[in-house]
């Protein structure tokens, strides 16, 4: 009898060991999908880096000609600072805009399942080397070679998501990118933007990921795909 309490119980820890866990194919795709945006916008930072120091008119993270001519220690101090403050004013922008209208509560509805594939790990990584990859390229290589404004633009265009707010996250974007680009030619400094840039990303993909927005009409948003992910995240 005992044995065969044994036996039974051993065969009842083996079916729950085989059974499939709750979330855990979910949760091995969402980190590996970290791992992959981390390791695109590493190798997205190190080429925009070269090409910032190949082709642009001096060494990447200073510019050549500031509207405030300092330092580089003072430079890279005061770009910083305008920077976390612009940060924390775009940040307060968002959440206002999310509270208010409707436009942007739509917009935060079709980015938030995005965010959700995220962990708090994962946030960070994107963020920092997201920003420091789009400055270096946008900001530290375009801006020197073909101006503010249409570097602008094009930072602008490309942060496209599918959906109803396609065009209104490439305004904003291009809004936004304007205050990077104005903040690095005023203080000579790429300092300020990667900065603001990462506290920008970072917040807000935390916000996307643990606020929720209740539309009139709104259908439930599918889960993206690998590929719609990857396309979606800017940040």
């Amino acid at each position: 009898m005992w044995h065969s309490v044994r036996v039974a119980r051993s065969r009842a820890r083996r079916v729950r060991l085989e059974l499939p866990r709750p979330g855990g194919e979910r949760a091995r795709s969402d980190r590996s999908l970290t791992r992959r945006l981390a390791i695109a916008y590493a190798i997205f930072a190190l080429v925009s880096g070269a090409l910032a120091w190949r082709f642009g008119a001096h060494p990447p993270f200073l510019h050549a000609d500031p509207w405030i001519a300092r330092g580089p220690i003072v430079a890279a101090s005061s770009s910083a600072m305008l920077g976390i403050a612009y940060a924390f004013a775009i940040v307060l922008g968002t959440r206002a805009s999310v509270s208010r209208f409707g436009w942007a509560r739509q917009l935060h509805h079709e980015l938030s399942p995005v965010a959700r594939r995220l962990s708090t790990g994962g946030i960070v990584a994107v963020a920092a080397l997201s920003a420091l990859g789009e400055e270096l390229f946008f900001r530290g290589f375009l801006l020197e070679n073909i101006g503010i404004l249409a570097s602008t633009a094009i930072f602008g265009v490309i942060h496209q998501t599918r959906g109803a707010s396609r065009w209104t996250w490439a305004l904003w974007a291009t809004a936004v990118g304007l205050g990077f680009a104005l903040l690095y030619v005023a203080t000579g400094s790429l300092v300020g933007p990667i900065l603001a840039h990462a506290l920008i990303n970072g917040t807000n993909l935390a916000f996307l990921r643990s606020h929720e927005v209740q539309l009139a009409d709104a259908t439930p948003t599918p889960t993206p795909t690998v590929a719609e992910t990857e396309a979606r995240v800017e940040t």
